[in-house]
């Protein structure tokens, strides 16, 4: 098959879902463009702040995209194109568009709370208090995760004690123009925001100072730091970022950075189809993964393949940013779904070029040779281009895209940490309640404040990124993937509560809750397994045993509680 015709005919098929399914919907739950949002309602100019479209466009898209829809697909390409292309074109229409969508529109109608809120009024408090502490550990995993990945993309590399300039060069312009970046997106942010500037002039000339930075950094890169100091800025930057006024940083930067995907995407499309390779790997490989290019292999198809391929389909991350910062600032309600549904499937075109860059270099990826999932993706898609526009685009592509994925981690890293701050803040709340009101007093209202909500958080994810995490992100997928069903589950008893339609999240919440619980057992079937054998490595085996088994209590635990909601209302209404 032709790499250039299965991508044209995915993104014919997801443009269709966008404006069929997707406008569907809209209708069905009552879109209301006339509304006023709490971006407007509840303006503040700290986290509820009204954005135009394009911009808060670009903050959604960059916080949900990071590495997922590269990594994912990539992985799961050992069970073959067929299978992974399937599940980002149903899964990106039918589940996690829904699920976006879904939880966008809810956090919406709720005061742009989290859905850590919605869970509350529509299935109890005690659902609520244990969704929030199942999201906000997850997301403590997320900051530890994505400071390591950002650590890792801009640190020095030693030789003998010393700093191997040479080696170093790519990290430290990698670095260095994530560095100007940030500056200029406050420069931005500032003229946009405080000087009323216009998007379009303004955006013209971001778009050019990016190139002119990444021209400079590529030139100047004088910044060569150990992974444990780049850990500490990291930190920092996420401290003070996550409590800064929206318009001064996040919305700015993540509005700019989402040009670099732009690019990234446009150049990954032109590289597909001006190259048209014929995909060199197999349509399907069968039901186990035998291939195992890492050494360790994926397992059976089902559950492997949903939780693997997560942003590109389906992520739980998804409603929390939805929920979380997005809601705080959509401007219209008509915008939720272009920046919901809409971004989702823009992650399954990026997915299904990731799919077309690993099956190009298919042999190197299933010898083991070229593993590394975005090493894959870059150099997949810069020898496309190279073949297309010569042998000098190989190196400057290639730049790009490992750019392009750094700075959308340093984004989700920033996005994530101040979802978490809203999760902690929110778990000591009465419904209803806010952190500035005179009813929260005593312990409450330090645990509320926004500044030690955030250092707790920063704290615990960097601890945690410095030492351990690599050992329970394993369980990350489950746990993502977990969420994501425990999500649907919730926006499903709010619309039901609300007497809307609720049936298109049926068969996604149950299929999802089932992919996780089945993975986790697995996961829990091979700790036990090397707890008898033994080893060096056991008492890890132990905690992630545990954690596994947390993870199931706490999904049945939410699943009864959520269809007892369901069922109440399916009886009020049988009565009605």
């Amino acid at each position: 098959m032709n790499a250039a015709v299965i991508l044209i005919v995915g993104i014919v098929i997801l443009v269709c879902g966008y404006i069929f399914y997707g406008g569907w919907l809209s209708k069905q739950w009552g879109i209301d463009p006339s509304r006023p949002t709490p971006a407007h309602e509840l303006e503040d100019g700290m986290d509820y702040c009204p954005a135009k479209a394009p911009v808060l466009m670009g903050h959604h898209f960059s916080s949900i995209a990071g590495a997922g829809p590269i990594n994912g697909p990539i992985q799961a390409a050992v069970f073959g194109w067929v299978p992974v292309l399937l599940w980002v074109l149903i899964g990106g229409i039918f589940f996690g568009g829904v699920h976006d969508y879904g939880a966008l529109f809810a956090s919406v109608r709720n005061d742009g709370q989290s859905i850590g809120t919605v869970v509350e009024t529509s299935i109890g408090k005690k659902a609520k208090r244990l969704f929030l502490i199942f999201s906000y550990l997850t997301l403590i995993l997320v900051v530890a995760a994505f400071a390591s990945i950002v650590a890792n993309t801009f640190k020095a590399t030693y030789l003998d004690g010393a700093v191997d300039v040479a080696a170093s060069a790519a990290n430290a312009t990698t670095a260095i123009i994530s560095l100007l970046f940030i500056v200029l997106a406050i420069f931005f942010g500032f003229f946009v925001y405080r000087r009323n500037a216009p998007l379009g002039v303004s955006t013209i000339i971001g778009v050019v100072c990016i190139a002119l930075i990444m021209w400079l950094g590529i030139k100047w890169h004088p910044i060569y730091l150990n992974y444990q100091v780049w850990m500490i800025i990291c930190g920092v930057y996420i401290l003070v970022a996550s409590v800064t006024p929206v318009w001064i940083l996040l919305q700015p930067r993540d509005y700019l950075s989402s040009f670099l995907l732009y690019a990234m995407m446009i150049l990954a499309i032109v590289g597909v189809i001006g190259c048209h390779p014929t995909l060199d790997m197999p349509a399907f490989t069968g039901f186990k993964d035998t291939i195992a290019p890492t050494g360790s292999s994926l397992g059976y198809m089902f559950p492997a393949l949903f939780v693997t391929i997560a942003c590109g389909a389906i992520s739980g991350f998804h409603s929390l940013v939805g929920s979380g910062t997005t809601a705080k600032q959509l401007n219209n309600e008509k915008d939720a779904q272009p920046i919901a549904y809409g971004g989702m499937l823009i992650e399954c075109v990026l997915a299904i070029v990731s799919l077309c860059a690993v099956a190009y270099i298919w042999k190197d990826y299933a010898a083991g040779t070229t593993v590394t999932p975005t090493v894959v993706f870059a150099t997949g898609l810069s020898q496309m281009l190279g073949k297309i526009f010569g042998s000098g685009a190989v190196s400057i592509t290639y730049t790009l895209m490992v750019l392009a994925v750094s700075v959308f981690c340093l984004t989700s890293l920033d996005t994530a940490t101040r979802l978490a701050r809203y999760m902690f803040q929110e778990f000591w709340l009465k419904p209803g309640e806010k952190a500035t009101d005179p009813t929260v007093t005593g312990a409450r209202k330090v645990l509320c404040n926004p500044y030690i909500s955030t250092l707790i958080t920063v704290v615990l994810g960097i601890a945690l990124g410095m030492t351990g995490y690599a050992k329970i992100w394993p369980l990350f997928g489950a746990a993502n993937q977990l969420l994501a069903g425990l999500g649907l589950l919730a926006v499903a008893a709010w619309l039901g509560k609300m007497g809307r339609n609720n049936k298109m999240f049926y068969i996604p919440m149950i299929f999802m809750i089932l992919v996780t619980l089945t993975s986790l057992i697995f996961t829990i079937k091979s700790q036990i397994t090397a707890i008898i054998a033994g080893g060096t490595d056991i008492v890890w085996c132990y905690i992630r045993a545990i954690l596994a088994i947390l993870l199931v209590i706490l999904a049945i635990d939410l699943v009864v509680e959520g269809c007892k909601a369901l069922a109440a209302q399916a009886k009020a209404k049988k009565a009605a």
